[in-house]
């Protein structure tokens, strides 16, 4: 067959009722395929069974009565092969292109995993061209409670931790990558990126070594915001002060456009009165004409009376025309100055309508001015609290446990520091100190870098009640080590000795209890008597020798 897909894993998400889920690519055997459900690895024959191995198409995984996976349940089916070859050609033996080419399509299959597992990993882009040292060095012991990380060259680095509060930066100190400490001349807090020797002074911002620090906690600048708020509202305090003295003003000025316009009144009933004078001269003059003319007629002997009388009378006259027109004079600088008190009156209410706006604005000022102080306080507080909050629960690296916080207070559960001592990192559990560790109840620990390995002991009986194939311990009862291979448990080679200590020897029980099989194309030898009290198959191609 040709290999014409590049797939070897397929996933599904149960539903509680199907059983079938189908795998679109060829196997060689049914262990070839892993199975997990929820993430769990699951076990052939216990949890599912296999179809169709050895068919390019592919077949099916069935799961087990009780074993069918629940709803949302996450399915992944995938190709797993043993990186092995098992075919040996021999010189100038036959050389059939089935065989040939099942191991190529055996290589192509494995190269396919490699790749499905490559897309899993991190790695840099394609288009990364300065990739730098991505070699992890150092012992296990060197690495333990750090990080990855990169330096200032960009190179993966495994020494870094996660940071150690330095306390007030120092000149003169040798400082690592990753050390904490405060700049007592702002409060600022920085993290150091770059090892170094410290020189010069505060503050850390304008130091020649300015570029080996990242600023962590920018204190200094919440100080500027509060202070600059704080001078808003001085400000706005002022505007309110200056709008309110424009409101007194411009009720001043309402007050003079009301006399003004009271005074113009007046002027016009004046203006009035005047005007009525006149009149009245003006028809005492009519009198005096008609007055005149009778004393003209009558004055056959006074003529010279009557010429006087009639010169009077025209004086009277003109004087009498220009007290009118004196009257229509005052008459109309009275409405002018009704005009100007009008439009005094309506400047002054502008002004003071524009004085209470100006009061209105100010206020508004006022107000957020002050809550731009209250949040640059609160902002300034919060980076205050946090920093001491950090500071409280990671106090750093010290020779030996300490009794209290940095703060001198009583010391709380999950509190950590660093050990010089030790170099490991230790945590308080709420009464005394121990190393950050592991859970040793679940992991295979050692006995030093070059000890050996503590497997899990214990007697047949203590067996793992479901175990999974590749489990490994050792059996106190028969005193050997033993795996699971899926199937049953097995001697493993180098445990138990012979009654001289000699390891030429490897002894075995005179009771098979369980049943087992052994694997295609192996041999066993076993030596008798033996009691079989279990189910042994022997399958086609090997054998089984009783000596």
């Amino acid at each position: 067959m040709t290999v014409a897909t590049t797939t070897s894993k397929v996933s599904y998400t149960g539903d509680g009722t199907n059983d079938t889920f189908a795998y679109t690519f060829k196997i060689y055997a049914d262990a070839d395929l892993v199975v997990y459900v929820g993430g769990v690895l699951k076990t052939l024959t216990t949890h599912y069974t296999v179809t169709n191995a050895g068919v390019a198409s592919g077949g099916n995984v069935v799961f087990t009565t009780g074993n069918i996976p629940a709803a949302s349940e996450k399915v992944v089916i995938a190709r797993s092969l043993a990186r092995t070859q098992s075919n040996d050609w021999n010189d100038y033996d036959r050389f059939p292109a089935e065989t040939l080419e099942d191991s190529v399509d055996r290589l192509t299959f494995i190269s396919q995993e490699q790749d499905e597992e490559a897309a899993r990993s991190i790695k840099f882009a394609l288009t990364v061209t300065d990739v730098g040292n991505v070699e992890v060095t150092g012992t296990a012991a060197e690495r333990a409670n750090k990080v990855f990380g990169f330096d200032n060259a960009g190179n993966l680095i495994t020494t870094v931790e996660i940071g150690n509060y330095e306390g007030n930066w120092a000149t003169g100190r040798a400082y690592v990558a990753r050390d904490i400490v405060k700049d007592t001349s702002n409060n600022n807090i920085y993290i150091c990126i770059t090892s170094h020797t410290s020189s010069g002074a505060q503050p850390l911002s304008t130091n020649a070594d300015s570029a080996k620090w990242a600023l962590l906690v920018d204190a200094a600048s919440a100080t500027s915001d509060a202070a600059a708020a704080a001078a808003s509202a001085a400000a706005a305090a002022t505007s309110e002060s200056n709008a309110a003295t424009s409101e007194t003003n411009a009720g001043t000025s309402a007050t003079a456009a009301a006399a003004s316009a009271t005074a113009a009144a007046t002027s016009e009933t004046n203006a009035g009165t005047s005007e009525t004078n006149a009149a009245t001269s003006a028809t005492a003059a009519a009198s005096s004409a008609s007055a005149a003319a009778t004393s003209e007629t009558n004055a056959a002997t006074s003529a010279s009376n009557a010429s006087t009388s009639e010169t009077n009378a025209a004086a009277s006259q003109a004087a009498a025309a220009t007290s009118a027109t004196n009257a229509a004079t005052s008459e109309t600088n009275a409405g002018t100055s009704a005009t100007s008190a009008s439009t005094s009156a309506t400047n002054a209410a502008t002004s003071e309508s524009n004085a209470s706006t100006s009061a209105t604005n100010a206020a508004s000022s006022a107000a957020a001015s002050a809550s731009s102080a209250t949040a640059a306080q609160a902002a300034q507080a919060a980076a205050e609290a946090a920093a001491d909050n950090f500071d409280d629960t990671y106090l750093g690296a010290k020779a030996s446990d300490p009794t209290v916080d940095n703060d001198g207070d009583a010391l709380t559960a999950g509190d950590l520091y660093f050990s010089t001592t030790t170099n490991r990192m230790r945590v308080y559990d709420g009464s005394s100190w121990s190393d950050v560790a592991l859970d040793a109840s679940t992991i295979v620990s050692k006995t030093s870098t070059t000890g050996s390995a503590e497997l899990p002991t214990g007697t047949t009986a203590q067996r793992d009640g479901s175990p999974s194939a590749g489990y490994m311990r050792f059996n106190t009862t028969d005193g050997s080590f033993e795996g699971y291979n899926g199937t049953a448990w097995g001697a493993i080679g180098g445990g138990a000795t012979g009654g001289n200590g000699e390891e030429a020897f490897i002894e075995h029980e005179h009771t098979i209890d369980e049943d087992y099989t052994i694997q295609t194309g192996y041999n066993v030898i076993s030596a008798g008597p033996l009691t079989v009290t279990g189910a042994i198959t022997v399958p086609s191609g090997s054998t089984w020798v009783i000596v």
